[in-house]
């Protein structure tokens, strides 16, 4: 009886468990726009690869960067299991590149969605500070549909040429975090064109508000930077594209994918994948 008692106890226990936790693959990618100077990496030859890097590694959650609106539906339509959203830069429409976000249809509703601009005045499109072009981080705040559990997804594209500009955008995602957000637990991806040393990282990274996912594991896979324009890559431990969460999620695997085909990379960046649970 004392066997039988103790075996129901754990099968709940492991029920209870799986019920309130739950395990997403997340990535963050930058695509490389449509650049019809990339003689040898168009994108017309990149996309299916891409594709079939986003379907293989199956993320349940992807913020992507650069992506012009056409790539976007592209990627949507050799990925019909995913869904989108993010509006272009240049206009809040269509126009310019996006900082989208593609989740999973099955395993996600999108509750609520939006978006800002890194700039004094984040309301409408502009740049700031001492960027040279617009920028925007785009959200969305999703329901798990096993589980009903709710979370935010942040993502970002940082200027890659402004200090100030980088630095000012740290602080305004924090506030911005704090507002949209409140207690709700968060995930920020993006390309923040900076590394782990960089004065704009480790605002976010010791903000005690948001934590980085790779310094959240015994073994980060790193076998190359992030970004390598397409060819070799002299910084190999140049991390400069992250995933950070709240403290509600434990994280289990992070690593770039070095992804190639026929000597080629699916874009100038290489993704970043991590695994988080959410308790």
């Amino acid at each position: 009886m004392k066997i039988k008692s103790i075996a129901v106890y754990v099968v709940g226990l492991l029920f209870v468990t799986t019920s309130f936790a739950q395990t997403f693959t997340v990535g963050s990618f930058n695509l490389r726009y449509d650049n019809p100077r990339d003689s040898g990496n168009l994108w017309i030859d990149r996309l299916p690869r891409v594709a079939s890097l986003i379907a293989f590694h199956d993320f349940d959650i992807l913020g992507t960067q650069e992506g012009l609106q056409h790539q976007l539906d592209g990627l949507q339509t050799l990925l019909p299991g995913y869904t989108y959203y993010g509006i272009g830069r240049d206009d809040g429409a269509l126009k310019g590149e996006h900082s989208a976000i593609f989740v999973k249809k099955d395993a996600f509703t999108i509750v609520n969605k939006g978006d800002f601009w890194l700039s004094e005045t984040p309301s409408k499109p502009g740049f700031g500070w001492d960027a040279r072009i617009n920028r925007i981080c785009s959200w969305v705040l999703l329901k798990h549909n096993t589980t009903s559990k709710q979370f935010y997804c942040f993502n970002v594209h940082y200027d890659h040429q402004g200090m100030i500009a980088r630095k000012e955008s740290s602080k305004l995602i924090l506030e911005k975090i704090k507002t949209i957000a409140g207690t709700t637990p968060v995930v920020l991806t993006g390309d923040f064109n900076g590394d782990h040393n960089s004065a704009w990282y480790q605002l976010i990274a010791n903000s005690g508000v948001l934590l980085d996912t790779y310094s959240r594991v015994a073994n980060p896979y790193k076998p190359n930077g992030t970004f390598q324009g397409f060819g070799p890559n002299l910084n190999p431990d140049q991390v400069i594209d992250h995933i950070f969460t709240t403290p509600q999620f434990s994280v289990s695997k992070w690593g770039v994918l070095t992804d190639s085909y026929n000597g080629k990379f699916p874009s100038d960046h290489f993704p970043v994948l991590t695994q988080i649970t959410l308790h």
